[in-house]
């Protein structure tokens, strides 16, 4: 009997490459890759929860893909969703390109399966400054996708680069990194399917912070914040330099989430969660 998991996947976010290869977060980036790779080389799949750039400009896409290139043979697919960063201001349809031209994703919304497993990643279609604004035809189609399969109670897992107002580390009203214009509406989406699991960014807040997991509120699905490979902030509200993201095991039965330091190479012990698929 293999009792080992059915899918292994990484997490990470907010790693706001910029054109200089010395820069911190583009090391930052490549040593997570080179973690990842030597700690779980049966990994099914990076996935990125935006920030991939810090302005969205050709020069820093060209050297997100030359990290990626030397830093990840041997890895997994990687997915992304688009950030702010990314996508914010300027000519919407441009920026919009751009990301896609990098990462080789369908669109400002897009899904795929691992290993008979949803992975659904959202995005904003406005260049706003800190907002995603995802359209009413995006949360239809969530909707319809959430409920392919024949199996609703396997998990699905949704990515989106801005957290849910009140929910996750730095999402709260007083913290101000909440950030989707539709929130009441994806909420509502959401409460339709409890086997779903949001992982955001967009805080930087680092793991083990309070409200690093919403548990959910009775009506809402688990909603994880997955920190960031760039640099961190912390419950006093202050910038901390450190590198961090997830690494996730399926198994029948369950979902064990644990967090990673990139930049010391630990597990962090205070961050492992379980949680059990309902039967």
């Amino acid at each position: 009997m293999n009792d080992g998991p059915l899918l292994k996947f990484q997490v990470i976010t907010d790693t706001h490459v910029t054109k200089d290869p010395d820069h911190v977060h583009n090391r930052n980036l490549a040593r997570a890759l080179e973690d990842i790779r030597r700690q779980a080389p049966d990994s099914d799949g990076i996935m990125h929860a935006g920030d991939i750039t810090d302005h969205g400009y050709p020069e820093e896409y060209a050297e997100f893909q030359r990290i990626w290139h030397e830093h990840g043979d041997g890895l997994p697919p990687g997915f992304f969703a688009s950030g702010n960063h990314d996508v914010a201001l300027g000519y919407w349809p441009s920026r919009l390109k751009a990301y896609m031209d990098a990462t080789q994703m369908r669109g400002p919304y897009h899904d795929h399966w691992v290993k008979g497993h949803h992975f659904i990643f959202l995005g904003s279609e406005k260049g706003l400054e800190l907002f995603a604004d995802l359209s009413d035809e995006q949360l239809a189609w969530l909707d319809a996708k959430l409920s392919e399969g024949e199996d609703a109670c396997r998990p699905a897992f949704i990515f989106l680069h801005q957290p849910l107002k009140n929910t996750v580390s730095g999402s709260y009203e007083h913290q101000k990194w909440y950030g989707v214009t539709q929130d009441d509406k994806l909420k509502d989406v959401l409460s339709r399917h409890p086997n779903a699991i949001l992982f955001t960014g967009h805080t930087h807040w680092e793991l083990g912070s309070a409200n690093t997991v919403f548990g959910g509120d009775g009506r809402l699905p688990l909603m994880i914040n997955a920190a960031s490979v760039a640099y961190l902030w912390t419950d006093e509200d202050k910038h901390k330099d450190g590198s961090q993201g997830l690494f996730v095991e399926v198994y029948p039965d369950r979902v064990v989430i644990m967090g990673r330091d990139f930049k010391a190479g630990e597990w962090l012990d205070n961050v492992r969660y379980e949680f059990r698929i309902p039967a």
